[in-house]
């Protein structure tokens, strides 16, 4: 669905649609780390869990690991075990992952620009 201007005059379908779709998104891609361990995967390329932990200042293991776990449910992480001794196990961005690349863009675009306009008004 394309995203409806604010001047189109939209029905109730239509925004709850819009709503629901919103809803969804924030939900798989939501909250202060899931995105930060996208952008981590994507600088670094695959990574073992403590170089992810030490990569995202102030992430907790538990919280790392269960957003791990959520992204991999959702497609857009890929856990590796390679059996060695000890186990390596590595995560990698899914070729799904690319599909938030536009989305990524525009949020640090945004980002900049809001960051800018604060710093500007005090």
């Amino acid at each position: 669905m394309d995203f409806i201007q604010p001047e189109t005059k939209i029905t109730e379908q239509q925004c709850n649609a819009s709503l629901v779709a919103l809803e969804d998104a924030l939900y798989v891609i939501g909250g202060k780390w899931k995105l930060k361990v996208i952008i981590a995967l994507r600088e670094g390329g695959s990574k073992r869990f403590n170089d992810l932990q030490r990569t995202i200042t102030g992430i907790s293991a538990k919280v790392l690991s269960n957003e791990l776990k959520e992204l991999e449910m959702n497609g857009f992480v890929k856990r590796n075990v390679y059996p060695l001794t000890p186990v390596v196990i590595e995560y990698e961005l899914t070729n799904y992952s690319d599909s938030l690349d536009e989305v990524l863009r525009t949020l640090v675009e945004w980002g900049m620009k809001h960051r800018d306009k604060i710093k500007s008004l005090r």
